[in-house]
């Protein structure tokens, strides 16, 4: 039988290679080897599936280890983020002041301090991995996109962004508002079908990097206007005649508009943990310092800035259920589109 005869890209190889030396045609042939080896060690998808983000859907996976990514293009195509070539171009020649390697879709001096801030203790915010079919891609870990878009909206309140850049940051906040810290994991274990075959401790796993082991020391946690707004919002009086009162009922209002919408279960985990402790403590002191504790410290800030946009607590309330949803409560991932007219 007649050997087939080369044709396509095995041709264009050929005749590539024809007009090669034998040192260059070594360097490509090892070259070759060595990124066949790169793509053998990467960790492979084992689940893959669509997420329907802001106005588009955006591939994610799950990968072997359990990591959960974001295609890197597709986040950025729905974020309006871009390469171009001035940024790389332009962006900081002392790598040293960034804390990981930063992609350039973030590689812009204005971001610097807020990638610090957020990204910090990262070593490398995208990642490679092997697609089910066996193709080399680069994906963003899923539970850091809340931080991506953190660096956004830190670096719009504080005057640093261009137009251009502007609209990125609209588009996180609306991210934002639709997506926990921690939700990020379950919907893209949900995308992908994954949460048929995670560890049925996985999700205790994820709560337990906010409840500590121990109790922490007291914190003052909720800011006064925490609680202005709060009076306000429920037609009372501030400040009180006696200015350590607050009414018994506000502990149940708190649990209902901190603690039910930080993380899932987490609640329910806070008041077994004192309930079985000599120790009767505040909930936040039984949360986490690194992680439990920040994020309560920014869903607080969130819920007082909600409170300052709404006229009474109903309206405040309908708020929080549009863009901090309680876990467990039934909320469509819908995020409206941005007019860009």
């Amino acid at each position: 039988m007649a050997a087939e005869k080369p044709s396509g890209k095995a041709l264009g190889g050929i005749a590539r290679a024809s007009k090669m030396s034998p040192e260059e045609r070594k360097a490509a042939s090892e070259k070759a080897l060595a990124a066949k080896k790169e793509l053998a060690a990467l960790p492979k998808a084992t689940h893959t599936g669509n997420l329907k983000l802001i106005d588009t859907e955006i591939p994610c996976a799950v990968l072997e280890d359990g990591t959960r990514v974001l295609t890197q293009s597709d986040f950025m195509e729905a974020m309006g983020m871009y390469y171009s070539g001035w940024i790389a171009n332009n962006s900081p020649s002392d790598h040293s002041l960034y804390p990981a390697e930063v992609p350039h879709f973030l590689a812009q001096k204005t971001l610097i301090p807020f990638i610090n801030k957020h990204l910090g203790h990262l070593q490398n915010i995208v990642l490679k991995y092997k697609t089910e079919k066996g193709a080399a891609a680069h994906g963003i870990r899923a539970e850091i996109i809340p931080s991506i878009c953190d660096i956004y909206l830190d670096a719009e309140k504080a005057g640093k962004l261009g137009a251009r850049q502007a609209k990125i940051a609209q588009k996180a906040m609306l991210l934002m508002r639709a997506l926990a810290h921690v939700g990020i994991v379950a919907l893209v274990d949900e995308a992908t079908g994954f949460q048929k075959d995670r560890e049925r401790d996985a999700l205790a796993k994820i709560l337990e990097t906010f409840v500590a082991r121990e109790l922490q020391p007291y914190m003052k946690t909720f800011p006064a206007d925490y609680y202005e707004q709060l009076f306000r919002l429920r037609g009372l009086p501030y400040p009180p005649e006696v200015a350590s009162f607050r009414p018994q009922y506000f502990g149940k209002l708190t649990n209902d508009i901190v603690y039910k919408r930080i993380a899932p279960g987490l609640l329910a985990e806070l008041k077994r943990q004192n309930e079985k402790d000599e120790r009767k403590g505040k909930l936040h002191q039984r949360l986490t310092l690194d992680i439990g504790y920040q994020k309560l410290r920014d869903h607080i800030s969130a819920v007082v800035m909600a409170m300052k946009l709404s006229k009474d607590y109903p309206d405040f309330i309908e708020k929080m259920n549009q863009f901090y949803p309680r876990y467990g409560d039934n909320f469509q991932l819908e995020l409206e589109a941005i007019d860009h007219g």
